[in-house]
């Protein structure tokens, strides 16, 4: 007897057509992709930002070579 909680509503998955739990199930996939792809954001962010670094510190090393 699970719950869900819709729009403030709370509803016994229990006593939904089989319709309505496949559109429950195809929320809770779109739910939990958004949060896959949030997370895999996040890592590609932190490699840009210490590639970008490591960057700025190669430039600034051949700056001084050419000074």
């Amino acid at each position: 007897m699970a719950k869900i909680t819709v729009d403030g509503t709370e509803y016994d998955t229990d006593n939904l057509s089989d319709d309505v739990k496949r559109q429950v199930q195809n929320v809770s996939y779109c739910d939990r992709k958004i949060e896959e792809l949030k997370n895999e954001a996040a890592v590609i962010q932190t490699a840009r930002n210490a590639y970008a670094r490591s960057l700025g510190e190669m430039l600034a090393g051949e700056t001084s070579k050419t000074d």
